[in-house]
């Protein structure tokens, strides 16, 4: 398990401290970065950030599945630092699984971390970035999404019935159609928003600029929003949304786009 702690600087001193656990996938180069990227621009909270992996390099069913699997035990790992809060890192690895009896992967995963880690006392808020993601959308009142996506196309088709399941309308996307996760992580920006401005936005409410936590994006957030004029979102800022929703904590993460701000919750 490895550790990036955020020390308060001059002035700080006496925020409240909260501990991140994040549960990424092996090859994920990114939210590690962009997590604590975004939180530590709050001004009321310091945060440091606890991780644990799951082996997965090829964005295929079959290897998500296979890192589904090592769940219980990253899971564990991260209970043991006694984090405040948790992020299921892997938007795809849940969404690719769809829904069972009307409910969604994301529902059922998270339901399972809660229980696991209540089973030894412990009680952290916990989140996915896939239900990060749904929770953001709905929150800011958008249901009609235009998603930016690294996967292959057969997979893309599955994240976008996943968000359809969900009763948000996909209106137009775009998969960059890259397999290799390690190779995600270092798609070019200008890729990601020439791939966003071949969208026809003119039906959506909202923006999903990266639908995953492992294709970069947050440099490119508000840059996106002020071109297109609507909300953009990633699944980083989705993540960074929620925890801080779940921890109590006041929203208000400047310079990247109208999510992170202190009116999100009555629209944007």
């Amino acid at each position: 398990m490895t550790e990036t702690t955020f020390h308060p600087g001059p002035g700080d001193t006496g925020r409240p401290h909260h501990r991140i656990g994040l549960v990424v996938p092996s090859s994920n180069t990114t939210v590690e970065r962009e997590m604590p990227a975004l939180l530590q621009r709050h001004r009321d909270a310091g945060f440091s950030f606890h991780s644990t992996r799951m082996r997965m390099h090829t964005v295929s069913p079959e290897e998500l599945r296979a890192m589904n699997a090592q769940r219980e035990r990253c899971v564990d790992e991260i209970g043991d630092a006694g984090v405040d809060a948790i992020l299921y890192a892997c938007l795809v690895a849940l969404m690719a699984q769809g829904h069972t009896d009307g409910v969604g992967e994301h529902e059922l995963t998270e339901r399972a971390v809660v229980d696991q880690l209540g089973n030894r006392g412990l009680a952290p808020q916990v989140t996915s970035s896939a239900g990060a993601l749904v929770h953001a959308l709905r929150t800011t009142g958008a249901q009609r999404v235009a998603l930016v996506m690294p996967y292959l196309r057969p997979v893309a088709e599955l994240v976008v019935a996943y968000f359809e399941a969900e009763g948000i309308a996909v209106t137009d996307w775009r998969a960059l159609e890259v397999s290799d996760n390690a190779q995600v992580g270092c798609i070019p920006g200008a890729q990601v928003l020439d791939a966003a401005r071949s969208l026809d936005l003119s039906g959506a409410d909202a923006l999903v600029l990266s639908a995953c936590v492992q294709m970069p994006s947050l440099p490119l957030i508000q840059t996106a929003e002020d071109e297109f004029g609507l909300p953009v979102l990633s699944a980083a800022t989705a993540g960074a949304f929620t925890l801080l929703d779940l921890l109590g904590l006041p929203v208000h993460l400047p310079g990247a786009g109208r999510l992170l701000t202190r009116d999100a919750k009555a629209g944007v």
